[in-house]
């Protein structure tokens, strides 16, 4: 049996039992990418505290700029830059994988749809305004193993409170995609189709399916197949007014549009890259392109 002990991610113990006894028997610093399961069996890697550079730059700013890329990208840049440093405080559990049909359907099997103290007041509101008996919608790739679209961020928000945990801020889903180097790409510089889902792709491929596109904890699926929530309202001007150096940002206090992150299957290399931010997408909107990660506090 494993136990992730220290808040800042210093040590974890392992434990033994004999003779109905629990004995330690050994103890070293948690490394990037430890693997766990969490009380719902769900994988996850360990992201330590570190700091990084998030966002993008003004020379990778032109060098994109200066591409063919479809109308809509131009506002979206913007929003990605400056580039700044930010520092992650605290380490955290974040999912292996996406969240997959078959692990979703554990918690409407639980009764999450029905359980008041899993959401937030204006999700219940969002959710008591929904016909009768139709959430969640039906997912239109719905083997076990595809990842789960079709989720509002109060179902994902839901969800992840029923997982003992919450959605990650996009700082912290930036960090586990990127890390301390601030790689364009969960796994380098250079954009490479066969690592992720997203070029051409018609619809998406079961969670984990491409180990080459790791992140550097280990965390798959960063870059492509479906786009993940996080827990952050859109300011396409907010990188601007933050200080080198904050720690643990979270957004603004109030929105109307969540942040998405990740890219989505068919959609161009540009929207695979770890600093792009989706940008038009209110709490209550879903569709076949979104779905969901979740983090764990190192309380847990």
């Amino acid at each position: 049996m494993r136990h992730a002990a220290a808040a800042l991610g210093l040590s974890w113990t392992l434990l033994a039992a004999t003779s109905g006894c629990v004995h330690t028997v050994r103890s070293k610093p948690l490394q990037p990418g430890f693997l766990r399961s969490d009380a719902h069996r769900v994988g996850q890697v360990w992201v330590p505290p570190g700091r990084f550079v998030m966002g993008t730059d003004e020379a990778t700013r032109a060098e994109l700029a200066a591409q063919d890329l479809p109308r809509w990208v131009a506002g979206e840049l913007a929003s990605e830059c400056p580039a700044h440093e930010v520092v992650i405080g605290r380490g955290f559990w974040i999912d292996r994988c996406e969240t997959s049909n078959a692990e979703f359907a554990a918690f409407v099997a639980d009764g999450g749809y029905g359980r008041r103290e899993l959401w937030a007041d204006a999700g219940w509101a969002w959710l008591a305004s929904q016909p009768a008996g139709s959430r969640p919608a039906p997912c239109e790739a719905d083997k076990p193993d595809q990842p789960r679209a079709g989720i509002t961020w109060y179902e994902a928000e839901a969800y992840a409170r029923w997982r003992g945990g919450r959605l990650p801020t996009e700082a912290e889903w930036e960090y586990a995609a990127r890390g301390p180097r601030s790689l364009r790409y969960p796994w380098g510089d250079a954009f490479d189709a066969s690592r992720c889902t997203v070029v051409d792709a018609t619809a998406p491929t079961p969670v984990g399916g491409l180990p080459a596109g790791a992140s550097w904890v280990g965390a798959l699926d960063m870059s492509g197949n479906v786009m993940e929530w996080v827990a952050d309202w859109l300011d396409v001007g907010g990188y601007a007014t933050q200080l080198p150096g904050a720690q643990d940002p979270t957004g603004p206090a109030t929105g109307k549009i969540k942040v998405e992150k990740g890219g989505w299957w068919g959609a161009p290399a540009f929207a695979a890259r770890c600093a792009y931010r989706h940008f038009e997408d209110p709490p209550s909107y879903a569709d076949h392109h979104i779905g969901v990660r979740v983090v764990t506090p190192v309380d847990d």
